[in-house]
């Protein structure tokens, strides 16, 4: 695909658009890229600076035989100075070729349509390719692959035709059983001693995305880096998503599969995963030993996505039995109809869920995105008037402030308007990681193994606090699951972006299907012990300090604006924020404590603030990770606004609101 890039960069070349759709095998995606160059080039009567493209310019018309009416442009069309039909699908094309989507640690994802700077089959059979001529010059054949998807447009086929390059290329392809979730396939390549797997997701991205993750099994990371790695580094990493150098040794495999048609493909010969490799990702779960202690009302929401039946069943074999599901979000929808964005991280998007739990005095909210690998919680705050509102998604400022019914709210009796309700809070990805932290923490046997907590750099500090006063290891990581996963020694991991690893010997990943059932059974037993979350969060920080943080995120289509604004930030860094002085600004491109470089700028400031700001991996958004801290104690009561808590909430907000003010975005 680089020497596609390489042809157009020099300029608009129709015949590369034209060789492009020779060599695609879907007859949707080749009549858009042809109806696209038609518009480009010129169709009949029409004209453009292609020389040698299209049909001859037609006759100029007079200005005394016009029509007025006919120049008069009608609704939509382009005003006065705005480019024409041929400069806008020429602008289209540029976009899908002058560079190949491309393929790094995360895989792929990308916008789904034709060309090749989008998700679509002619890009995923190059990629499959790619990893299967890895798998065969690393272990010779007979590798085996293990394939999952989503419901997202286009994924069955990714899937389908990942077997079909696999299986000619002589390995041997497991196609998992239906569209399930991320978690079963991570699972799925340990569990079946799988040399890699392929999940064909884009995860929480919008509805036009799709995307493909690689796994790698142990056998690839001991053929490549026997010898230079620690054999425990090795075996920690098996199942887990792949990082360098094999991102560039896929990638490099990719760049050389000179052609879509040329690549065989197999009409059969696959095999398909039984029902049971469900049932043993359950059992796993049942093995954590969760069980319901109080009785504990649960709403559940999928988002639309492909979780919910798999989370359904968890709670069931767990004892959860009072679960509640959201109706208009159950069942997978690749256009995800009731939600702006499918991620429950995103403003509103558990309005549904917070309606359906006034409803039903639920005690616990669980969110799963659609894929199912990331999981929020909202709790009970209290017996309120009912009111209106939005969901802002997780709080950060007032770590007690109730999220506020939807608009369109009307429980049903007994909580009619005007009456006592409750309202929910959303938890942030970060208290969470705490509180699953705190309970993995306290079962772990100190006297056994080595065992670690780890978290991303930019997840909150709280986590090292814990692993303290518990006597274990803890370890920052880069940003993603793929550097988390893969730290030996590993008990639990997370990442402020909702996501956790409970069960890291089973699924090398994050999984928001066992990370609910370990923190429902967490709820249930707070219940039985007359606590609540609450109360669990004030008694940690009493211990070990208040931590508070804040994402500030900035969505962007063009990406080069984010690139812009991280020079600023490296070039022009602030001085002062929220009053207090920048004493310390890291460039993490030339590394941070001692991590690998990452493109990334961590702010510090003398009164213990800390801000980073990065690039996000997967999606056009520029992301700041904020955080305050503050010394133990209990929630305000006695103490009035002067108490830790309430100190460190508005430090945050006045660091928020500085780093607004500076990026000026």
């Amino acid at each position: 695909m680089a020497r596609v890039a390489d042809r157009f960069s020099s300029g608009f070349d129709a015949q590369v658009v034209r060789d492009w759709i020779a060599d695609d095998p879907d007859p949707v995606t080749r009549a858009e890229l042809q109806d696209l160059l038609e518009a480009a080039v010129g169709t009949a009567g029409t004209t453009t600076a292609d020389a040698g493209d299209g049909p001859a310019p037609s006759e100029p018309v007079s200005s005394d035989s016009a029509d007025p009416a006919a120049e008069a442009p009608g609704p939509g069309a382009p005003g006065p100075g705005a480019p024409d039909a041929a400069t806008q699908a020429r602008a289209e094309l540029e976009d899908r070729f002058l560079a190949p989507l491309s393929f790094g640690t995360a895989g792929l994802r990308g916008a789904i349509a034709a060309g090749p700077n989008r998700m679509n089959r002619a890009v995923v059979i190059r990629a499959a390719a790619g990893v299967s001529h890895f798998l065969r010059d690393t272990l010779g054949e007979g590798f085996t692959v293990v394939i999952g998807c989503d419901a997202r447009h286009g994924s069955a086929d990714f899937a389908r035709d990942t077997a079909a390059v696999v299986t000619a290329a002589g390995g041997r392809a497991i196609l998992l059983p239906a569209q399930l979730p991320t978690p079963v396939l991570a699972f799925a390549v340990n569990h079946l001693g799988a040399d890699a797997g392929v999940m064909v997701t884009a995860s929480h991205n919008p509805p036009a995305d799709n995307g493909y993750k690689v796994y790698l099994g142990e056998a690839p990371l001991a053929a490549v880096l026997s010898g230079t790695e620690d054999p425990e580094v090795i075996r920690a990493g098996a199942g887990a998503q792949i990082v360098p150098p094999f991102d560039a040794l896929i990638a490099e495999a990719i760049a050389a599969v000179p052609s879509v048609a040329g690549t065989p493909r197999a009409e059969s010969g696959w095999e398909m995963a039984g029902e049971e490799i469900v049932e043993e990702y359950l059992a796993h779960i049942d093995a954590l030993g969760e069980r319901r202690q109080t009785p504990v009302r649960i709403v559940m929401t999928s988002l639309h996505g492909v979780g919910g039946q798999t989370a359904l069943r968890a709670l069931e074999r767990c004892g959860f039995s009072d679960v509640h599901v959201v109706g208009s979000q159950a069942d997978p929808d690749p256009e995800f109809p009731t939600v702006a964005f499918p991620n429950p991280e995103e403003h509103g998007a558990l309005d549904a869920a917070l309606d359906l739990a006034a409803q039903v005095d639920a005690d616990l909210i669980i969110a799963h995105d659609p894929d199912a690998d990331r999981f929020s919680a909202a709790i009970p705050v209290a017996a309120h008037a009912q009111h209106t509102g939005s969901s802002p998604g997780p709080a950060h400022g007032d770590p007690t402030a109730p999220v506020p019914l939807p608009a369109d709210s009307s429980p049903a009796a007994p909580n009619a308007p005007g009456t006592a309700v409750r309202t929910y809070r959303q938890l942030t990805g970060d208290e969470v990681g705490l509180l699953l932290g705190e309970r993995i923490a306290s079962r772990v046997d100190v006297g056994g193994a080595a065992a670690v907590l780890a978290n991303s750099i930019v997840s909150s500090q709280a986590l090292s606090a814990v692993a303290a006063a518990h006597g274990l290891t803890h370890a920052n990581t880069l940003t993603g699951f793929k550097w988390i996963s893969r730290v030996p020694g590993l008990v639990f991991g997370y990442e402020e972006a909702l996501g956790y690893c409970v069960a890291p010997q089973a699924v090398r990943d994050k999984d928001g299907i066992s990370a609910s059932i370990v923190f429902a059974g967490l709820v249930s037993e707070l219940a039985g012990a007359g606590s609540t979350v609450e109360a669990e969060l004030a008694r940690i920080r009493q211990r070990d300090g208040v931590f508070l943080t804040a994402p500030v995120t900035f969505r962007m289509q063009d990406t080069a604006l984010i690139a812009e604004a991280m020079e600023r930030v490296r070039t022009f860094p602030p001085e002062v924020l929220a009053g207090s002085p920048v004493t310390r600004v890291v460039d993490m491109a030339e590394g941070l404590d001692a991590l690998p470089p990452t493109d990334g700028v961590a702010i510090f400031t003398a009164s213990g603030g800390r801000v980073i700001i990065r690039p996000s991996g997967t999606e056009p958004k520029l992301k700041c990770y904020l955080e305050v801290t503050g010394n133990g104690g209990t929630r305000d009561s006695a103490e009035g606004d002067a108490g830790p808590v309430a100190h460190a909430r508005s430090g945050l907000d006045e660091l928020v609101t500085a780093v607004q003010e500076y990026l000026g975005l």
